[in-house]
C-alpha cells in the first residue's frame, strides 16, 4: 500500500512540473523584447514634487517648527511692506438712524516672508485654508471706527492663505463690516453722502510695516450689480494716508471712500407733493362763502396730520413742509380776519335795524299820504330833515305798496340823520371792512404767488 502511495505522489509531482514549464513559455511569448519599447514623450511624463507627496508634512516642508513666527518678517529691520487690495461684494444698508453702514468684502494682503519658502521644481504654489493662519505671521489690519465685524464661516472660515515657493504670501478672507458714517442731513432729502471705510495696522507703526494699495485706484473692485433702494452709488476711490497717536506713533492708514447720492422721487411721492396739495387745498377755501365755518376749518386743519421725518435736528424737508404749514395756518387766520370783519358788520346792521323799529314805532300815522309832500308838512319834521328825501322820486313811491311806503320813509329819514356824517368821513378808507369779501379776492393772488416764489427759490438752492 505505501508503494502505491509513493507511485501517485510522484506522478503528481511530473504533472505540477508540467504545468509550470507551459505557464513559463506563455509568459515569454506574449512579452516584447526590451529592446523594442517606444521612448517617452516627455509632456506627458509628469515630474514627481515633492510638495506633493504624502512623505511630507506641511510643518516640515515650510519649516514652521524652525522659526519664530511671533515676530514680523526681517525682524529689526526695514518695514515690512503689505499690498492690500479690495473687492466689494456687496453694499448691504445704509442706516441714517444710526449713521453707519454695512458692507461684504474680499480683503487681501501680499507680502514676504522668506521664511516659509520651499523648494519646488514645479514652482507652484500652496494653498491652505484658515487652520495655517494661527500658526504663521499675517498682518493685523483691522477696521477704523467700525462697530461690528465679522469673518464668514459657512461652511468653513472663508480664509484661504498661498505660499509661493520664493516666500511671497497671499492672505484672503471675506469680511462683513458694519463702520460709523459721518453723514450731514441739512440738505435731506436732496442730499450726497460720502463714507469712508478705513483700513489700519494695530500694533505696527510705519516704520515696522508699510501698508499700501497694492495696484492703486485699481487695487478697489467692485460689483456692478450693487445698488441700494434709496441710493445711487456714484463712485469709488481709494485714498492713504498716515495717521498719528500721541502714545504710539505714526500708522499707515488706507481709506475705501464711496459717494451715495439719494434718491429723490420716493420722498415727491411721500411728502413733497402731499404737502403742496393740502396747501393748495387749503386755498379752495378762498372760494367758499364766509359763513361756511366747518367748510373752510376742515379744509385749512387736514396737512397738519402729514408725518415728520424723524430727524433730530433741521432738514431742508423740515424747511418746506414747516413753510406749507404757515401757509395752511396764514389761510386759517385769513378766514378768521373776514369771520371777525363779518359779525362786527352784521352787528351793525342789527343794531341800525333796532334802532330803526324803535323810530318806526314813536312816528306819527301816515297811512294814506298821497306823496312825499304830505308828510314834509307836518309840523313833527323840520325842513331840513325833509330835504333828505329829496332825492327819491315820487313814482318810485308810489309803486310800493302803502305799507311798504311808510317803512321806506321811515329808514331813509333815519338814514339821514345818521349817515351824513359818516359820509363827510370818506367810504373809501372802509371799503374792505363794508365788503369784506375783498379780503377773499386779494388772498386769492397773494397766497399762490408767495407759495410759487418759495418753491422757486427753495429748489433753486437745494438742488
Amino acid at each position: 500500500m505505501p508503494r502505491y502511495t509513493r507511485v501517485l505522489l510522484l506522478v503528481l509531482c511530473v504533472s505540477l512540473i508540467g504545468e509550470c514549464r507551459k505557464h513559463r513559455s506563455r509568459k515569454k511569448r506574449w512579452s516584447a523584447p526590451a529592446g523594442t519599447h517606444k521612448p517617452a514623450n516627455p509632456l506627458s511624463k509628469k515630474v514627481v514634487d515633492g510638495t506633493k507627496t504624502r512623505k511630507v508634512k506641511t510643518s516640515h516642508l515650510l519649516r514652521i517648527d524652525e522659526h519664530d513666527f511671533t515676530m514680523r518678517p526681517a525682524f529689526a529691520g526695514p518695514a515690512v511692506p503689505v499690498g492690500v487690495d479690495v473687492q466689494v461684494e456687496s453694499l448691504d444698508s445704509i442706516s441714517e438712524v444710526d449713521m453707519d453702514f454695512t458692507m461684504t468684502l474680499y480683503l487681501r494682503h501680499y507680502w514676504k516672508d522668506e521664511r516659509l519658502a520651499f523648494p519646488s521644481a514645479t514652482n507652484k504654489s500652496m494653498t491652505f485654508d484658515g487652520r495655517l493662519v494661527k500658526k504663521i505671521w499675517v498682518p493685523d489690519v483691522f477696521f477704523v471706527h467700525s462697530k461690528r465685524s465679522f469673518i464668514h464661516d459657512t461652511t468653513t472660515d472663508n480664509i484661504m492663505l498661498r505660499v509661493f515657493p520664493d516666500g511671497h504670501v497671499l492672505y484672503s478672507l471675506r469680511v462683513t463690516v458694519t463702520a460709523a458714517c459721518n453723514m450731514d442731513f441739512s440738505r435731506f432729502p436732496l442730499d450726497s453722502q460720502t463714507c469712508t471705510l478705513e483700513l489700519e495696522s494695530y500694533a505696527y507703526t510705519d516704520e515696522d510695516l508699510m501698508l499700501y494699495w497694492k495696484s492703486g485706484d485699481e487695487s478697489l473692485s467692485t460689483d456692478d450689480r450693487i445698488s441700494l433702494s434709496q441710493f445711487l452709488i456714484q463712485k469709488f476711490h481709494t485714498t492713504s494716508r498716515l495717521a498719528f497717536y500721541s502714545s504710539t506713533g505714526w500708522y499707515n492708514r488706507l481709506y475705501i471712500n464711496f459717494t451715495l447720492r439719494r434718491h429723490i422721487f420716493f420722498f415727491l411721492l411721500q411728502t413733497y407733493f402731499p404737502a403742496t396739495l393740502m396747501v393748495m387745498l387749503s386755498w379752495v377755501s378762498f372760494w367758499i362763502d364766509r359763513r361756511a365755518v366747518p367748510a373752510r376749518v376742515s379744509l385749512g386743519k387736514r396737512i397738519l396730520n402729514a408725518s415728520m421725518p424723524r430727524v433730530s435736528y433741521i432738514k431742508a424737508v423740515d424747511i418746506y413742509l414747516w413753510v406749507s404749514f404757515v401757509f395752511v395756518f396764514l389761510s386759517v387766520l385769513e378766514y378768521a380776519a373776514v369771520n371777525y370783519l363779518t359779525t362786527l358788520r352784521d352787528g351793525k346792521d342789527r343794531k341800525l335795524r333796532e334802532k330803526v323799529k324803535e323810530q318806526s314805532q314813536t312816528l306819527p300815522c301816515t297811512c294814506g299820504m298821497p306823496h312825499t309832500k304830505t308828510m314834509m308838512l307836518d309840523g313833527t319834521y323840520s325842513e331840513e330833515d325833509a330835504n333828505s328825501l329829496a332825492g327819491y322820486t315820487r313814482a318810485s313811491m308810489v309803486a310800493e305798496d302803502i305799507s311798504d311806503k311808510q317803512e321806506q320813509m321811515v329808514v331813509h329819514l333815519s338814514l339821514d340823520n345818521e349817515s351824513t356824517g359818516t359820509k363827510k368821513k370818506g367810504i373809501r378808507g372802509f371799503r374792505i371792512i363794508q365788503n369784506t369779501h375783498a379780503i377773499d379776492t386779494y388772498s386769492r393772488m397773494i397766497f399762490p404767488g408767495a407759495y410759487i416764489l418759495f418753491n422757486l427759490i427753495y429748489w433753486c438752492v437745494y438742488c
